[in-house]
């Protein structure tokens, strides 16, 4: 067998990180996962997203695309209902909050199996693995449970708890990386504005105006 060519594998994995590099990154830097408990088996599960940036950004056009990768993908798109295909009634919205943008899911579960928590046969504490995690790179970060630690990475909550809430980190955001708010802002104020050009359109409302000019009072 021929021995590879070793110049042309160098220049191949420099090509290889070179298009990762001029590729965005999109991210958050922590999430707060909140199960309501509304009955024995069945809730509610909030999971917020604080803080979504991009990162390795090297131009405005990758800052947009990045943007409409999250709302085609999360915000729009079905990947939640993939990761939780046996819950229902998704609700999703994207929201400013001590300035930076922030995601929301909340969704309707029958069954506690249905976003990974667990009792033994019903009984004793509620439990959740952190392999039920659905982002890479996710670490634990704080509960109201208690949590079993690196070797047992699960985390438990006593049988009388309705609101069972834990949190973890995924990625600290440096100088390289930009906050997706001024985003979200300027589509919002994109928005708005064509709302209220469709408004001064619309007939009924170019009735009224004419009216109200000819009887301001």
């Amino acid at each position: 067998m021929p021995e590879p060519n070793l110049k042309k594998v160098f220049y191949f994995i420099l090509l290889l990180f070179v298009g990762l590099g001029l590729s965005g990154c999109l991210t958050c830097e922590r999430k707060e996962y909140t199960f309501q408990l509304t009955g024995e088996n069945s809730g509610k599960l909030t999971i917020k997203y604080v803080n979504i940036f991009s990162s390795l950004i090297d131009s405005t056009g990758e800052l947009s695309a990045d943007y409409d990768e999250m709302v085609n993908l999360w915000l729009k798109g079905e990947k939640l209902e993939k990761d939780f295909p046996h819950a229902k009634n998704f609700k999703k919205r994207l929201f400013a909050e001590d300035g930076v943008l922030c995601g929301e899911v909340i969704m309707e579960f029958d069954d506690l199996s249905n976003v990974n928590l667990y009792r033994f046969r019903n009984n004793g504490p509620y439990m959740f693995s952190l392999s039920g995690v659905n982002d890479d790179g996710e670490t634990f970060l704080q509960t109201n449970g208690e949590f079993g630690g690196e070797k047992m990475p699960v985390i438990f909550w006593n049988e009388d708890v309705q609101s069972l809430r834990f949190s973890t980190k995924i990625a600290i955001p440096d100088t390289n990386c930009v906050s997706m708010l001024q985003q979200w802002e300027t589509r919002q104020e994109a928005y708005q504005k064509r709302d209220l050009k469709e408004l001064l359109t619309f007939p009924d409302w170019q009735q009224l105006k004419e009216t109200f000019q000819k009887n301001p009072k």
